[in-house]
């Protein structure tokens, strides 16, 4: 059993692609671990409001017809939220993807999710960091088991969760704490989920992409202040807009 201080949500999502600013949930499935076992699961299917690419729905299953009359996001956005809200989260390729693209939807329905009081847990970058392998062969290899419906939501969020358990048996390494686990499978920490800003060792924000790569965002919004504005003019996620712009209001009030 996990050692838990608070609740874990393990959580998968099935979309329109893998753009984490353009594309949408179709799928959503959560497994909420309690410090003592108990657990609770909920798998929502979701309308994009958006067609679904034919190559997409020839990975998942999950076809424009098969979503018309669900719900849209924003329909169940405080149900996810109040599942979630208290909880750290798990996922596969959580970090890069499913936590960036889950807070995209939020923000678009005026759900402020913030990661600053809870930890996250990437199962993946626990994997690649000690066998490099997929979803797939990580439940074959840790849990001697064939992953069936793989890219279902569901299955995958199970999977996920029992490689998580065979990882800690099976590694004396690894402790049996999340946010141990959480500082393990991060490998840099970030400050807006995408990895657009990133802390240095001083816990000070800078860009890890484009000119500005390596430099602190407080000198590049003191010395190129229309680069803030590029930012918010470009096609950046709302959450890593956010970010900048809490920056940016910090260092006008110092």
């Amino acid at each position: 059993m996990l050692n838990l201080k608070r609740p874990i949500c393990f959580f998968d999502l099935e979309t329109t692609g893998t753009n984490v600013v353009k594309d949408r949930i179709v799928e959503i499935s959560i497994l909420k671990i309690h410090p003592h076992g108990e657990r609770e699961s909920r798998t929502w299917i979701v309308n994009p409001g958006v067609p679904i690419p034919a190559e997409t729905s020839a990975i998942h299953g999950i076809t424009d017809e098969k979503v018309k009359d669900a719900p849209l996001f924003k329909d169940i956005a405080h149900r996810v939220y109040d599942m979630i809200k208290d909880s750290d989260l798990g996922g596969y390729n959580s970090n890069k993807f499913d936590i960036p693209l889950l807070a995209e939807e939020f923000l678009r329905v005026d759900i402020d999710f913030e990661m600053q009081k809870r930890v996250a847990v990437d199962v993946q970058n626990i994997f690649h960091r000690m066998e490099q392998r997929t979803l797939s062969a990580a439940y074959k290899f840790y849990c001697g088991k064939s992953l069936e419906n793989a890219h279902s939501a569901e299955a995958d969020v199970e999977a996920t969760y029992e490689v998580l358990l065979a990882q800690i048996e099976k590694y004396e390494e690894l402790e049996n704490d999340i946010e141990w686990l959480s500082e393990f499978s991060n490998r840099q920490k970030v400050a807006d989920f995408a990895g657009f800003i990133a802390y240095d060792e001083n816990g000070s924000e800078f860009f890890t992409f484009g000119k500005y790569k390596g430099t602190l965002v407080a000198e590049v919004l003191a010395k190129d202040p229309g680069y803030f504005g590029w930012i918010l003019n470009s096609d950046f996620p709302l959450y890593t807009k956010k970010i900048l712009t809490n920056i940016k209001l910090k260092g006008l009030k110092s």
